[in-house]
């Protein structure tokens, strides 16, 4: 039996959330610093995520001949500037709190997907999905809690990475509708070592051999869950599908807890489970849109 397209797009989408924690606990690590190991700038663990990326994809590109056609440089140029942005967002604001209140609050970004995928991409945006990102909204408050000696500071540099990451995706779904899968990822990746390079030539520190090695997990992993991220948005629509990417936050809060000890707080767990519950029910509702559109 063939699955259909959003269950690949699931599958897929699920095995993205995996790396996208894998690689955010190890930024957690270096720019936190693990036991016995110095702190790197955020900006040079974004740096490791480009560089070691790009020299997976690139030495894939080269060595299946490929050929740069229809460029949409411009697109490309905003993609990686916003996931650049994303990326580097995460990454600080892991190092400052609970991994998984990290998160949670920076994968509001649907919120953001949803609104520009009406405003760029002309998706139908109907009350139910108003109602959906509302109660996503809701969990937010829960989790953050502004005004109460509860509320980080850091949570405003994660609340950033969720207004980038939004933009990214929608982003990315425009150049899956224009380009070849590898030669997105090829040419964006590229493009994102030159612009981490000039950065983290600002705040450079020379990193540990075990520094190095973490590094290449970094830009490794972040490769492995571009590849399934892209794929799974260019099978089904971009609202439909990015809901799932919450199911980081539980890779994300085991991973955390293994390695660092950390656990969210009670309020924390619930405004996190409301926020998955609200991103639950938009794809659910997407779903039942698809199923009566066919």
């Amino acid at each position: 039996m063939i699955a259909s397209p959003l269950l690949r797009a699931v599958v897929a989408m699920t095995i993205a959330s995996a790396f996208i924690a894998f690689t955010t606990v190890m930024a957690k690590g270096l720019a936190g610093g693990f036991a016995g190991e110095a702190t790197l700038h955020p900006l040079q663990v974004s740096f490791g995520r480009f560089v070691f990326a790009s020299m997976l994809w690139s030495s894939i590109w080269f060595g299946t001949r490929q050929r740069l056609e229809s460029v949409h440089w411009r697109l490309h140029g905003i993609r990686v500037v916003l996931g650049y942005l994303t990326g580097t967002a995460i990454f600080w604001s892991a190092s400052l709190m609970v991994l998984a209140d990290a998160t949670a609050i920076s994968f509001l970004s649907p919120v953001v997907t949803l609104f520009l995928a009406w405003l760029f991409l002309r998706e139908r945006v109907g009350w139910r999905r108003i109602f959906a990102v509302g109660i996503m909204v809701t969990g937010a408050m829960v989790l953050l809690r502004p005004g109460t000696a509860a509320f980080q500071p850091a949570a405003f540099i994660a609340l950033f990475a969720a207004l980038a990451g939004g933009g990214e995706s929608i982003a990315i779904k425009m150049l899956t509708n224009r380009e070849r899968l590898l030669q997105i990822l090829f040419v964006n990746n590229l493009l994102g070592v030159v612009l981490a390079t000039a950065i983290a030539s600002l705040v450079w520190v020379w990193p540990s051999p075990v520094q190095w090695l973490q590094l290449v997990s970094v830009g490794v992993g972040m490769a492995a869950a571009q590849l399934s991220f892209t794929w799974s948005m260019r099978q089904v629509e971009a609202s439909v599908i990015m809901p799932f990417i919450y199911t980081s936050l539980l890779f994300a809060a085991v991973m955390d807890f293994w390695l660092f000890g950390d656990l969210p707080d009670l309020w924390a767990g619930l405004g996190a489970a409301i926020i998955v519950g609200g991103g639950v029910l938009l794809a659910w509702q997407e779903s039942r849109r698809s199923e009566r559109s066919k």
